[in-house]
């Protein structure tokens, strides 16, 4: 069950979408609620559905004290590797913020430490702490409606369903059509095992 990070310090949470995609980019948002923030449907962003997602992403986006949301594109991801570029979304979407934290809720158990405020690194952290879910729907949702829009320029991927992650379907899409300038080259966009029967 959710519950918020006790403290009297200016708590934010941190999270991000897209890591484990094969095209896309990833996507991290940082999010500081009031001490007296709660939704009934506000979870983790993977069990909470779409339309779910959608209404808490505005109800966020109203009520929070601070928030921000940096996508870092599949070009830099292949250019300094995926956790590196994970690393440079949070920290994107955290100096956006128009208050400065004084301790970062990090969902996972690495981070790469910014300036020089205090972190708890928890993993299921976004099943654990609201702050951390609340940044990982604005997270998803933000990187959702980008994948959709992508979709319109490649459809052949059905980006708009599987978001870029490697579904048997996207694969099979990528073996058939290439891969696009939207494709992280440094991932292995193609596995035998999972294509065997397609031979």
């Amino acid at each position: 069950m959710l519950k918020p990070f006790e403290s009297n310090k200016i708590v934010c949470g941190v999270d991000e979408a897209g890591r484990g995609c094969l095209a896309g980019p990833v996507t991290a948002a940082a999010v500081i609620l009031p001490k007296e923030f709660h939704h009934q449907l506000l979870n983790d962003s993977k069990q909470v559905k779409a339309t779910n997602r959608n209404q808490l992403r505005k109800i966020i986006e109203a009520e929070a004290i601070a928030y921000a949301v940096c996508s870092i594109d599949n070009i830099i991801i292949d250019e300094i590797n995926i956790l590196q570029a994970t690393y440079k979304a949070m920290h994107g979407a955290i100096a956006q913020l128009k208050v400065t934290p004084e301790i970062l809720l990090i969902d996972g158990n690495r981070f790469k430490p910014y300036e020089k405020i205090a972190h708890h690194c928890i993993i299921k952290g976004d099943a654990t702490y609201i702050e951390i879910a609340a940044a990982s729907i604005l997270a998803k949702t933000y990187r959702d409606e980008l994948m959709e829009t992508l979709h319109q320029e490649y459809p052949n991927y059905n980006w708009q369903n599987n978001k870029a992650y490697p579904t048997l379907e996207h694969r099979r899409a990528i073996k058939q059509y290439g891969a696009t300038k939207y494709h992280r080259q440094s991932f292995q966009l193609l596995k035998a095992e999972q294509l065997k029967f397609d031979f």
